[in-house]
């Protein structure tokens, strides 16, 4: 049995060999007339001329000066707002109110507070919850300090017929404003 592995392994490795050599000796045909042929029609053809390249324009360089009216592309919006503002136009000071980044934002804040409706209101353990449809179907339920809407606005009161909340709104850049809005009952 093991006479007959080797045997047969020595067959193949000879027709391997055997075909091989029968290819190889097929590609040595040194027959190249027609390449030659080619070659020689080729540098027959008169040489055409190089074109010369073409002339590039110069591009004056631009140098930013106070004297011009664009702004300067690296110094950040509110210094240049700062810098322009006439000294009786001196902005009010900053007043705090900044969106919270830290919290974790809730489900209604996803949707716009034009596209929310409130469809009612339920009276659980002496708390009033408000119940707010977004997009879509599903209804969400509310209550006061909660957030809805994508200008953090936060719930302040909610009654049988609306709810009443308080947006940050940009005002300036780096400034927000509070801004009073209502969802109301819808039938």
């Amino acid at each position: 049995m093991m006479l007959n592995k080797f045997v047969i392994t020595v067959y193949v490795r000879f027709l391997l060999i055997t075909f091989t050599a029968v290819y190889l000796t097929a590609c040595g045909d040194n027959d190249f007339t027609d390449l030659q042929q080619y070659i020689a029609t080729i540098k027959a053809k008169p040489q055409e001329a190089v074109k010369p390249l073409p002339e590039f324009k110069v591009v004056e360089p631009f140098i930013l000066t106070k004297e011009g009216h664009l702004r300067d592309p690296f110094k950040p919006i509110e210094k240049i707002i700062a810098e322009t503002l006439e000294p009786d136009e001196v902005e009010e000071p900053d007043n705090g109110i900044r969106p919270n980044t830290n919290r974790t934002k809730e489900p209604l804040e996803a949707f716009a507070l034009s596209g929310m409706k409130m469809v009612g209101t339920i009276n659980m353990n002496a708390t009033l919850w408000g119940l707010v449809k977004g997009d879509g179907n599903t209804v969400y339920r509310v209550k006061a300090g909660n957030y809805i809407g994508k200008n953090d606005g936060k719930i302040t009161q909610i009654n049988k017929n609306k709810i009443e909340l308080i947006e940050i709104i940009p005002s300036k850049p780096g400034r927000f404003i509070e801004q009073p809005a209502t969802l109301t009952l819808t039938e």
